[in-house]
């Protein structure tokens, strides 16, 4: 692909990556997110493909301080949570998922969060002290494990910098309330992220200062034990940021009512205790982007009034000149907090190099006053956001708007994408689909960092990297080539089984085909090219046969002579039962996607463009369907969803954004509404019309695990009404009720020694079930 074909520059230019009027240009970038993807131009910079190969700019070496970095790549923070014992002290599982990064080929590697402030900010401990993260401050029986972590990531030639972070402050747990009897703490009196009933003191200063003192302490224990560098966690809203945002910090006496003064103070004295040549890195944001975000509403809701006077754009670029006088040798630059929590960490639908205009921004900034580091070098900025597509990271830096590239989530897909893309071999690359589901989903969850498309990540402790050969190779059926079946049969024929995959469809891939079909979902059809490619290398290199357009039954199975069946034969669609649900405009979401195969004639010929559609459900499948239908068939849509808030269970940045984008995009939510008849030309519904039932609509506050309880949220009451929703086409995504009738009659008829059903036919679930079921399987066989 040429460069006139594939402007990177131009893309920067259209974003304004070099404005009179920074501000103007943030409400430009944020307004661009809305309908990018209406340009297949923009749409191919998202695609797994080698026409910039070989990567010159992303395997040359780069001076960081006295350390030099072997290439342009580097690890983002992604990890920690979950991963070191109650003590604070990383475990095994913890190194191994950090050295695999390293075994892969990136340059650097950066972990996740070790706060600094234990004593001082009650949310960054349990009860008992104990701790979810990592810690350097506790005592020196933590320091063995950082060292052996160290070590092991050097033996492969890869970087790793520690990144400490002062506190959570207002985005940490607020059950420090109820469980330590303290509050938690901030910059200034601000509302908790999670429960915004609850207020967070402002800290003293003598508090700062220890905590100040502390992260210089952390960074010379960390220098000791060979990590080659230290990274301050100072964006998104945690305590780092709260202290120098104005947004956050409105102190008006002492010492660091100056918002600069704390980041100011803390750099300064992490270069004090390290010397002039250890490295420093800080991550940023180049603004919170609320009110670029949220407009109007910035004065006019409550939990973010507070917050209208966020840091600019200029205000940040004076601070970082700042911080580089202090000491800081290298940034990464993004946008966004936890009120957006989509913009810090962009979910599927935003696009490709979301960010790489912001990076541009600082570059030219530094380039234009003059500012180098204290060792006299360039001030490197790392690009962050959606650049896990070689030719475009490669662009990038080929056209010099970043001078690194950070990977977090497309190296927990694929910890060998260095190696795939020093090798040319970018089809094989595992991508990211970017549903977050497994990796932040999971640590609010309760789990610890792993990933959906990648089911050996976060469990390198436990499950080998390649499984073993069988010992005894036998004969395998498995029917159904989405997921779990394309990885069952893979991972099996892989290990010396003769399998045998039947797809009773023209194609594989199950639901991801239908998934794919809306152009936002880009990173759903590079995995499902990747999983037909995966299929097709090991048809080609083993005993594996691909069955396409058949369809098993327990008689064919049995007439097989399979060793083992395993059934992964999906779902079907629930259908409500209400007068009406069969007309012909009543369609099923999955079989709408599915009407346009491979093409743009998405849907029934009978959808005409501007009519109204009412989609019954809002889960993920009916918001993204909504979303499809108004934005890339005109269609005006009204979403119904029974329970309070619309897609319950999703990750807080994807949900967050897709409904902010079904807002903007014009598309009515109804809440607390079900569905009771439908005519040929409307719904009946009955709607829950009482002033307690919550705004659909909101995205600055998060929805709580239902394990947690918010004592302070009013109770909902009922006074439902009848309405009339006009509906030329009614759109059902109800949910998905498990087809296990065939397992079952595998089953009764005994027509394998060994049966299993996963994936869709054990439990609907998601890419994450579905993958990690299939390379269980497919190793146990």
């Amino acid at each position: 692909m040429t460069k006139t074909a594939w402007p990177l520059s131009d893309l920067a230019r259209d974003r304004r990556a070099m404005p009179t009027d920074h501000e103007q240009a943030l409400r430009d970038l944020i307004g661009s997110f809305d309908n990018w993807f209406a340009s297949a131009e923009t749409v191919a910079r998202g695609r797994m493909t080698q026409e910039l190969y070989p990567y010159t700019a992303l395997f040359a070496p780069i001076q960081v301080n006295g350390l030099t970095l072997k290439n342009r790549l580097v690890m983002g923070p992604m990890g920690n949570v979950g991963m070191a014992d109650e003590l604070g002290r990383p475990s095994q599982r913890m190194i191994r998922y950090f050295v695999e990064r390293a075994r892969g080929g990136v340059g650097l590697i950066t972990s996740g969060l070790v706060p600094v402030s234990q004593g001082i900010d009650p949310s960054v401990t349990e009860v008992g002290d104990r701790s979810l993260f990592p810690r350097l401050d506790s005592s020196r029986t933590v320091f063995p494990p950082w060292r052996e972590l160290a070590q092991a990531v050097h033996a492969h030639g890869a970087r790793f910098f520690v990144q400490l972070t002062p506190g959570l402050g207002r985005v940490g747990s607020p059950e420090c309330l109820v469980k330590k009897y303290r509050l938690p703490v901030s910059a200034s009196w601000n509302p908790s992220f999670y429960m915004p009933q609850i207020p967070c003191r402002p800290l003293t200063d003598g508090e700062c200062r220890r905590i100040i003192a502390h992260a210089g302490q952390a960074a010379a224990d960390a220098q000791a034990l060979t990590i080659d560098g230290v990274y301050l966690h100072g964006h998104e809203g945690y305590l780092l940021e709260q202290m120098t945002n104005s947004a956050f910090n409105r102190r008006k006496l002492g010492r660091y009512a100056d918002w600069q003064a704390f980041g100011v103070e803390t750099v300064r004295e992490i270069r004090r205790r390290t010397g002039a040549h250890y490295p420093l890195m800080y991550r940023i944001d180049l603004s919170l982007a609320l009110n670029a975000t949220y407009g109007d509403r910035m004065a006019k809701i409550g939990s973010l009034r507070k917050f209208r006077d966020e840091r600019t754009v200029a205000e940040t670029l004076d601070y970082m000149a700042a911080l580089v006088a202090a000491g800081v040798d290298m940034f990464d630059v993004d946008l966004g907090c936890y009120d957006n929590w989509w913009l810090p960490h962009p979910p599927g639908p935003l696009p490709p190099g979301l960010y790489l205009a912001i990076a541009k921004i600082v570059k030219d900034d530094f380039a234009s006053r003059g500012v180098r580091s204290n060792a006299g070098l360039p001030v490197p900025v790392v690009a962050v956001g959606k650049l896990g597509y070689p030719d475009l990271a490669e662009r990038a830096l080929r056209e010099g708007l970043c001078d690194l590239v950070m990977l977090a989530r497309p190296l927990l897909a694929d910890p060998q994408w260095p190696a795939k893309a020093y090798a040319g071999r970018v089809t094989e690359i595992i991508p990211c689909i970017g549903d977050q589901e497994a990796c932040l989903a999971e640590l609010v969850e309760g789990g610890h960092m792993q990933c959906a498309v990648n089911p050996h990540t976060g469990l390198e402790d436990v499950l080998p990297a390649d499984p073993p050969p069988a010992a005894r190779p036998r004969k395998v059926a498995v029917v159904g080539a989405g997921p779990a079946g394309i990885i069952c049969a893979c991972t099996a024929a892989a290990r010396g089984h003769v399998v045998t995959l039947f797809e009773r469809r023209d194609r594989p891939g199950g639901m991801l085909v239908p998934g794919s079909v809306p152009r936002f979902k880009f990173d759903v059809a590079n995995y499902l090219a990747y999983l037909e490619g995966l299929l097709a290398r090991h048809v080609r290199e083993h005993e594996l046969t691909l069955s396409l357009g058949c369809e098993a039954t327990a008689g064919s199975l049995a007439a097989g002579g399979f060793d083992a069946v395993v059934v992964c034969a999906g779902a079907r669609p629930a259908v409500p039962h209400v007068p009406g649900i069969e007309l012909p405009h009543v369609v099923q979401a999955i079989d709408l996607l599915r009407g346009g195969g491979h093409g743009r004639e998405i849907g029934p010929s009978r959808l005409l463009n501007g009519s109204q559609v009412v989609m019954v459900g809002g889960g993920d499948v009916g918001c993204e369907t909504a979303y499809f239908l108004a934005t890339e068939l005109g269609q005006q849509v009204t979403v119904i969803e029974m329970l309070p808030a619309f897609m319950r269970g999703t990750c807080t940045a994807n949900r967050g954004h897709l409904i902010h984008a079904l807002e903007r995009a014009g598309v009515r939510l109804l809440n607390c509404t079900r569905l009771v008849r439908v005519e040929p030309d409307a719904v009946t519904v009955v709607r829950n019309v009482s002033p307690t039932v919550p705004d659909p609509a909101v995205t600055w506050a998060p929805l709580l695990p239902d394990n947690v309880v918010n004592p302070l949220a009013r109770p909902l009451k009922v006074e439902e009404q009848e309405m009339i929703l006009p509906a030329g086409q009614v759109v059902l995504a109800t949910g998905m009720i498990s087809d296990d009738t065939l397992y079952r009659a595998c089953m009764a008829a005994r027509v394998a020694p060994e049966i299993h059903a996963i994936g869709d036919a054990f439990a609907p679930g998601r890419v994450f079930e579905a993958v990690k079921a299939g390379y269980a399987i497919g190793t146990a066989l």
